[in-house]
């Protein structure tokens, strides 16, 4: 029998790694017994921290949206159904309502559209009945994708619904009421900063929706590097697992990163038959270089795609970069916790007299359009207009910038922006 390989044990994976997976709190559990209740659930964690493994864990089967910016509700449920074989055309939509049609693809779509349309009465007696249904009736919109999706048997699950633009984010939570009047309930996963933010946003949620945190403490993450290394027969120096927790951020994806990246730099490839011990700190050392250069062109393409947005902008005072420039500058402390616009505000307008808070509160709501790429991904920082805080979505950011030196293009922006102005006051006169 092969020796189980390092990479089976730690690193970033699509799927659990069972000897390196922690149950942090007894979550694994929690979350079992949530979803055995009459009602939806919401994951909330900051960015790679095992959301989607504990999902994974938990909800066999899911029926899994991943949102991307720009996504409606509507998309949400094209995005589900077609799963289910099921194509979803929208006719007419607004706020509150959409009108359109389903059809199956697949034999299977046909067999759930023909058994809801039974359920709720309509007419399945024909061929073309049971492939196809209208439904234009606020009140039985979406009644039948609910029963669709219960009679499927799977769980809905919509990741990532940081992506989601504040007024979708408030159209999904009187949905998941609707939904939850239907019977069907919901799994919805994301970043978010205050507890019980889709209750806030709709009170009637209060009982209907439970929400469980993710947030890892020094000694779970401990737990993490030293299940995986009892499974390699490793045994890895406190100096440097201090260092990695640390360094991580509570980030549990890096951290699986940087254990295995230093556990190549000890030259280790499988479970060794003696126990070893990895205590030489300059194999951490180089793996953290090593990482933080592999992160260097996400933050590289992050940066272009922002300075490129701004310069499309009339941007007067600057304003667009002085405010990524306070926000990224900010130290790791309100990274965590969330950049208040006080905070920024004092920084940009000490810099630059002329912004004003009110300008500056409407271009923070613009920053995440500045982020992502052309499939509506990658973001690094969103502004949540309730709270009034700019958010860290992805801490990866506070590790790379602590082992690399970079040059962000704010303050270029800011000088030609100045530039700009000079020029323009010059002449007039």
């Amino acid at each position: 029998m092969s020796l189980k390989r390092v990479d089976e044990v730690f690193g970033m994976s699509p799927d659990v790694l069972l000897d390196s997976y922690v149950d942090r709190g007894a979550l694994d559990s929690e979350l079992a017994k949530l979803l055995g209740r009459r009602n939806h659930i919401a994951i909330r964690g900051p960015s790679k921290c095992g959301k989607s493994w504990l999902r994974q864990r938990a909800v066999k089967n899911s029926l899994t949206v991943q949102c991307r910016l720009g996504f409606t509700n509507i998309d949400i449920y094209t995005n589900a159904l077609s799963d289910l074989g099921i194509k979803l055309t929208v006719e007419e939509s607004n706020k509150h309502s959409f009108k359109g049609r389903i059809e199956s693809q697949v034999a299977i779509g046909s067999d759930l559209i023909g058994k809801v349309s039974a359920k709720l009465g309509l007419d399945s007696g024909t061929e073309t009945t049971t492939k196809t249904a209208q439904f234009g009736r606020n009140i039985t919109d979406l009644k039948f994708i609910a029963g669709l999706i219960s009679e499927s048997g799977r769980r809905l699950v919509i990741e990532d619904i940081h992506y989601l633009s504040a007024e979708q984010r408030e159209f999904l939570s009187f949905e998941l009421k609707t939904l939850w009047d239907y019977g069907c309930f919901v799994v919805v996963v994301g970043v978010w900063g205050e507890a019980n933010m889709l209750v806030h946003l709709n009170s009637d949620l209060s009982g209907r929706i439970e929400e469980v945190t993710i947030e890892w403490m020094p000694d779970d993450l401990r737990k993490i590097i030293e299940n995986g290394s009892k499974a390699l027969n490793l045994k890895i120096a406190r100096d440097i697992q201090n260092k990695v927790i640390i360094d991580c951020f509570g980030n549990a994806g890096l951290l699986q990163r940087l254990i295995l990246k230093t556990i190549d730099e000890a030259k280790i490839e499988v479970k060794q038959e003696q126990e070893l011990e990895i205590s030489n700190e300059s194999f951490y050392e180089t793996a953290a270089m090593a990482v933080a250069d592999q992160l260097n062109g996400v933050y590289q393409k992050f940066a272009e795609r922002v300075a490129s947005g701004i310069r499309t902008r009339n941007d007067s005072t600057g304003i667009y970069a002085h405010a990524m420039a306070a926000i990224i500058n900010a130290d790791d402390t309100k990274h965590l916790k969330g950049i208040k616009v006080d905070e920024i505000f004092e920084i940009t307008h000490k810099r630059q007299p002329r912004i004003q808070k009110q300008n500056l509160k409407t271009i923070l709501g613009k920053i995440d359009g500045l982020q992502v790429d052309k499939d509506g991904r990658g973001l690094v920082v969103t502004y949540v207009s309730d709270d009034e805080k700019v958010l860290n979505v992805d801490r990866q950011l506070l590790f790379y910038r602590k082992y690399v030196t970079v040059n962000w293009p704010w303050d270029e922006l800011i000088a030609e922006a100045e530039k700009e102005t000079n020029s323009i006051q010059q002449s007039l006169f």
